[in-house]
C-alpha cells in the first residue's frame, strides 16, 4: 500500500487521509533538476544560463511582436483613412458660411475718401493762406508806394491817417470773415455727415 501511495500527489493526498506515512520526496511533487539541488547541480549551473538566455529571447521576440502588431495596424488604420478620403465626395460651401464684408468695405471706402477730402481740404487752405501771404506781400508794397505818391503830391496827414485806418479795417474785417468761414464749414462737416 505504501508504493502506491508513492507515486503521485492524490497518492499522497489518501495517505493523508487514510493515515499513512508519506515519505518526503512524495511531498515535493515533481522534481526540477534546474530550480533544485539535485545529483545534477553541474547541471544546473551549465543549465542557467541558457534558461536565462531564452527568457530573454522569449521577452525580445514579446517586444518584437508587440511592434510589428502595433506598426501593422498604424498602417491599416492610415490604409483605411486614405480610402475614406479618396471615396469622399467634397461639396461646395453653403452661402451661410459667408462672411458679411460689404458694409465693412463700404465704411472703410467712405472713411478713405472722407480722409482723401479732408487732404484736399487742407491743402487748399495752406494754398489760399500762401495766396493770402503774397496778397499781404503785395498790398503792403503798394502801401509803401502810395505813401510815397502821397507824399509827393502833398496830402495832408488826416487823409493819411483814415487810409491806414481803413487798412487796419479791413484787416479785422479779414480775420472775422476767414473764422465766420471756417464755423460754416465745420457745421457743414458735423450735420451732413
Amino acid at each position: 500500500r505504501g508504493d502506491v501511495f508513492r507515486g503521485s500527489r492524490s497518492g499522497t493526498r489518501r495517505a493523508r487521509q487514510h493515515g499513512a506515512a508519506v515519505p518526503a520526496n512524495a511531498q515535493a511533487g515533481p522534481r526540477d533538476p534546474v530550480s533544485h539541488g539535485t545529483p545534477g547541480d553541474g547541471r544546473q549551473a551549465v543549465c542557467a544560463p541558457r534558461v536565462d538566455q531564452l527568457k530573454y529571447d522569449v521577452q525580445h521576440l514579446q517586444t518584437a511582436l508587440r511592434n510589428f502588431q502595433q506598426r501593422r495596424y498604424t498602417r491599416e488604420q492610415q490604409e483605411r483613412q486614405r480610402e475614406e478620403l479618396l471615396s469622399r465626395t467634397f461639396t461646395t460651401n453653403d452661402s451661410d458660411t459667408t462672411i458679411p464684408m460689404d458694409e465693412s468695405l463700404q465704411f472703410n471706402s467712405s472713411l478713405q475718401k472722407i480722409h482723401h477730402g479732408m487732404d484736399d481740404l487742407i491743402g487748399g487752405g495752406h494754398s489760399i493762406l500762401e495766396g493770402l501771404r503774397a496778397q499781404r506781400l503785395t498790398l503792403k508794397g503798394t502801401q509803401k508806394k502810395i505813401l510815397d505818391i502821397a507824399n509827393m503830391l502833398g496830402l495832408s496827414n488826416t487823409v493819411m491817417r483814415l487810409i491806414e485806418k481803413r487798412a487796419f479795417q479791413d484787416k479785422y474785417f479779414m480775420i472775422g470773415g476767414m473764422l465766420l468761414t471756417c464755423v460754416v464749414m465745420f457745421l457743414a462737416v458735423q450735420y451732413l455727415t
